[in-house]
């Protein structure tokens, strides 16, 4: 891949070197078409959305919305493969709220895809979660500069910007992935409910390796995706599908790899050389009052 410059890679949709009547309709309109909830972009601010589906870093293409996940909606169809038997009806609800016995809120279920009988009644249900990258820097400023005159700033040099933004997979996974999985996911497992976790090549690289066992052993199908370009877009497609048990998967992601000891403990003494080096000064007031 040519050496990039500049973050970004789709703005509404669409490549930020697409100068076509359609791609200039979309970003001056701020659509979306990836069926959003409504037909504009509402990614950070509704009034001021960030139009950013994806961007680059290094040779990939990282998904950083989790909206763009719903390209021609085929991952309801790749987890309903997982969830229900051939030929089965089944229908998918968004932004679905899950709560805990104790009425507390778990968060909201991304997809929910629900199958039912020939009367219409619900028999069964898997949960779809999408996980997108979280971005450390600021995007919004090459976005916004971009947004100017999309024509001039699609070659633009970003790179010598402060805050360059970039793909942060560690609190991705920390701070959303791992919650998720054991908030929901807990709940889901207890009912006994299978879990499709849609997300970007790149961040499932990062993962730790997780063991893999056959379809129907599993609770969990990680459905791994990326972005290819054909005819001058870029297309999202399952590159694998792996099948995970719950628990298992659940230990793997939570638990740190935990560094040498001796390591720590050099930073122990450290701190404590420092301190002992500069002692508080104490001083004496005579007659304070």
């Amino acid at each position: 891949m040519t050496e990039r410059k500049q973050p970004l890679a789709e703005v509404f949709g669409h490549l930020i070197t697409d100068q076509t009547p359609m791609a200039n309709r979309y970003r001056k309109n701020r659509l979306c078409p990836f069926n959003n909830k409504v037909p504009n972009c509402t990614k950070d601010k509704a009034k001021d959305p960030l139009g950013v589906c994806s961007i680059y870093h290094n040779d990939d293409v990282v998904i950083t919305c989790p909206i763009r996940f719903r390209q021609d909606w085929i991952i309801t169809d790749h987890a309903a493969e997982f969830f229900f038997q051939s030929g089965v009806k089944w229908s998918s609800l968004t932004e679905v709220r899950l709560n805990d016995n104790f009425g507390k809120t778990a968060g909201n279920i991304d997809i929910v895809l629900v199958a039912y009988d020939a009367n219409g009644k619900i028999c069964d249900f898997g949960a779809l979660e999408i996980q997108a990258v979280y971005i450390s820097g600021n995007v919004r400023a090459p976005f916004e500069r971009y947004m100017t005159n999309p024509k001039a700033n699609q070659n633009m040099d970003w790179s010598a910007e402060p805050n360059y933004p970039r793909p942060d997979y560690l609190s991705s996974s920390r701070k959303r992935l791992a919650p998720q999985l054991i908030f929901k996911g807990g709940i889901l497992n207890s009912w006994k409910k299978k879990i499709a976790v849609a997300l970007n090549k790149s961040f499932f690289e990062t993962l730790p390796a997780l063991k893999r066992v056959e379809k129907e052993k599993a609770d969990i199908a990680w459905l791994v995706y990326d972005l290819k370009l054909e005819s001058g877009k870029l297309q999202m497609e399952k590159i694998d599908t792996v099948y995970t048990e719950f628990q298992a998967s659940l230990i793997t992601i939570t638990q740190p790899v935990p560094g040498k000891l001796e390591d720590f403990i050099k930073v122990l003494q450290e701190k404590l050389d420092e301190q002992l080096e500069t002692p508080p000064k104490n001083e004496t007031i005579e007659k304070p009052f």
